[in-house]
């Protein structure tokens, strides 16, 4: 069996794990757990003997410590689900060896091509060998590159005992793609003080700051009646929908905005005549930015109800996660070990902030502070998805640092 680090990320992506925000179980899919029962029964070949599957869809296992210092417990975590986004059956993963430069035309559909233009980073892989889809399928190194990359550093520990380090713990999860991810970790039974998710992007970079997100769910009460002796009495539901969708603020929406700009997001509308729904996410770096938002919008709804006076709305707002920026700024060594590690890996540390969420930025408000460490993958969701071999080996000899680095200064 090919246990590098490659070997690994081939053999898990072409397990379906695809993830479902309509259900409801956990885990949203039964497939998920196809990959997690393999990963138990490769942790336990490994000589992790505590290596289990628990009944949420979890696996959990412990490298032993092998030094006498009382080193801090940290966990590496990733999680096995793809995202809804794209198809996830059937991935055929096609390797480009020693990578010349650029455009990567997908042999399986020949209108996908990955552009050098909108991925700069492949200017950096020139000689590297890149692994794409076939242009059909995502890819799915969100996240198990991650989860190849943990599996191939807790190998590499366990067969260099002279490489001392504390405690460590493997977390791997489920449904983090639908924002489920760690509803039901189980952290007293994991026991770590500090955790980084392996979940990041280009090879060098850590996170420690996320967005701050909240949904939106607005209920719009029309007044149905015969479209033919409606005059004067209708109030079209689908109408009032569409008229709050068109005054969306555009300057503060996805696709005009970057960096640590925010943005009001329709993710959903549904209806009839007479009842709309309509969902939305709020994202921000600040609370303060969120609320703002939540207000534009609460006065976008109220001004265009007002032009509907038989008609009634519901609007409510769900806390999704905050930005972990502030968990972790009380304590520094997490984020200054990772970038230690990541210079002895050979690469320039790259401090940055995730315009999105991650498993960590929950974890850190449940108490287990958490930054998000590089995977090495790029245009994540997507049939152009991407990563490089030597990325995900960097991010194999980044946690080996890690782990050693935590031992050194305990």
């Amino acid at each position: 069996m090919d246990n590098t680090v490659t070997g690994r990320f081939l053999r898990y992506v072409v397990i379906d794990t695809q993830s479902d925000p309509k259900s409801s179980t956990q885990p949203s899919t039964e497939k998920q757990l196809n990959l997690s029962r393999l990963l138990v029964e490769e942790l336990l070949a490994i000589g992790l003997s505590d290596a289990h599957l628990d009944e949420h869809g979890y696996v959990y296992a412990t490298i032993p410590s092998n030094t006498d210092k009382t080193v801090p417990v940290i966990c590496f975590c990733s999680h096995v689900d793809t995202a809804p986004d794209f198809t996830g059956t059937g991935v055929k993963p096609q390797l480009v060896q020693n990578y010349q430069g650029g455009d990567i035309r997908l042999t399986g559909d020949p209108q996908q091509v990955i552009l050098v233009k909108d991925n700069p980073a492949l200017r950096d892989q020139i000689g590297n060998d890149i692994i794409t889809t076939d242009g059909t399928t995502l890819l799915g190194a969100d996240d198990k590159a991650g989860v190849a990359e943990i599996m191939t550093a807790a190998q590499f520990l366990v067969d260099n005992p002279d490489i001392r380090h504390g405690t460590i713990k493997i977390l791997f999860t489920v449904d983090e793609e639908i924002g489920r991810g760690v509803d039901k970790v189980d952290l007293e039974k994991l026991g770590a003080r500090f955790a980084y998710t392996v979940d990041g992007e280009t090879a060098g970079h850590i996170e420690d700051e996320t967005f701050s997100a909240d949904g939106v769910e607005i209920g719009i009460q029309g007044v149905a009646i015969h479209p033919g002796f409606a005059k004067g009495k209708m109030e079209n539901a689908i109408r009032i929908a569409g008229a709050i969708i068109d005054r969306l603020p555009k300057d503060a929406a996805p696709e005009t905005t970057e960096r640590r700009e925010g943005f009001i997001h329709p993710t959903g509308v549904t209806g009839s005549m007479e009842k709309a729904t309509l969902s939305l996410i709020i994202r921000d770096f600040t609370d303060d930015g969120l609320a703002a938002k939540e207000a534009i919008l609460q006065t976008i709804v109220d001004d265009v109800m007002a032009g509907y006076p038989g008609s009634s709305y519901t609007f409510e707002v769900k806390q999704q996660y905050r930005n972990m920026k502030a968990v972790l700024d009380r304590h520094p060594e997490i984020v200054d070990n990772a970038i230690e590690a990541i210079r002895r890996a050979g690469m320039d540390p790259v401090r940055g902030s995730i315009r999105g969420g991650t498993d960590g930025s929950r974890l850190s408000f449940m108490g287990l502070p958490c930054p998000n460490i590089f995977a090495g993958g790029h245009a994540f969701h997507s049939p152009l998805e991407w990563v490089s071999r030597q990325d995900m080996e960097k991010a194999v000899k980044t946690l080996v640092e890690l782990a050693r680095i935590w031992e050194e200064r305990a």
